[in-house]
């Protein structure tokens, strides 16, 4: 790594604890490596935030376009939102 990439950061006694446990165990090399896969781990999980909410805006979008097409399913809203939570807690098992 470049020296001019070099950051200086403040840790929490609690966290750098952590960190000094975590080089000790042999798990990474340094503590810089603690920090590069901690920042890796933030990053996948906005993406990930960001590519759920991506759907769900698609979700909506499409379900307001039934709604101003009239093609809704039928039955009643409490019906609907029944099969959205059976979907739902189905998608997450499999």
């Amino acid at each position: 790594m470049s020296a001019r990439n070099a950051k200086s950061i403040a840790l929490t006694p609690q966290w750098a604890r952590w960190v000094d446990d975590l080089v000790a165990s042999g798990e990474y090399q340094s503590a810089s490596e603690v920090v590069r896969d901690g920042l890796r781990a933030l990053h996948d999980d906005r993406e990930r935030r960001e590519a759920e909410l991506a759907e769900i805006r698609a979700r909506l979008k499409l379900a307001l376009k039934e709604a101003d097409a009239g093609t809704l399913a039928e039955g009643s809203g409490e019906a609907a939102v029944k099969r959205a939570f059976d979907r739902a807690r189905a998608a997450m098992s499999a």
